[in-house]
């Protein structure tokens, strides 16, 4: 039986399991859903001499369906947007990058796979691209 989450409760979960892989990858969880008035990151975690703005993306596992996809020109501009508000406010000297994490979850919403995107796009003058 399958079991049926709404896309807010799948997205939470993708997010503990992004939190999981992070940590056994060294990473270390600054803060999670950082929010402020340009927006939200789900993610923001320290990986060595960078901080990284992580963006998790939740969907069906399935080779056409690819969450990257889904951060689009405006989302990248929200997340630049919020990333910036948070290295004002902190005061952070680390070098700034911008993930992408893909989880992939099968019918019963077990963990399939993680894609880590690293630097998945950059800012170059007034907008960002992969």
């Amino acid at each position: 039986m399958t079991n049926h989450f709404t896309n807010k409760e799948r997205g939470a979960l993708g997010e503990k399991y992004a939190e999981k892989y992070l940590k056994k990858q060294h990473y270390k969880i600054l803060k999670m859903n950082y929010k402020c008035k340009a927006g939200e990151i789900d993610i923001i975690a320290r990986d060595g001499e960078e901080v990284a703005f992580i963006e998790v993306k939740t969907r069906p596992a399935d080779p056409y369906v690819r969450g990257m996809y889904a951060v689009d020109r405006k989302k990248q501009q929200h997340i630049l947007r919020t990333a910036s508000c948070y290295l004002a406010e902190t005061a952070c000297r680390l070098q700034p990058r911008m993930d992408v994490l893909e989880v992939e979850l099968d019918e019963k919403n077990r963990l399939v796979r993680v894609n880590h995107i690293k630097a998945a796009f950059i800012q170059t003058e007034d907008y960002a691209r992969y």
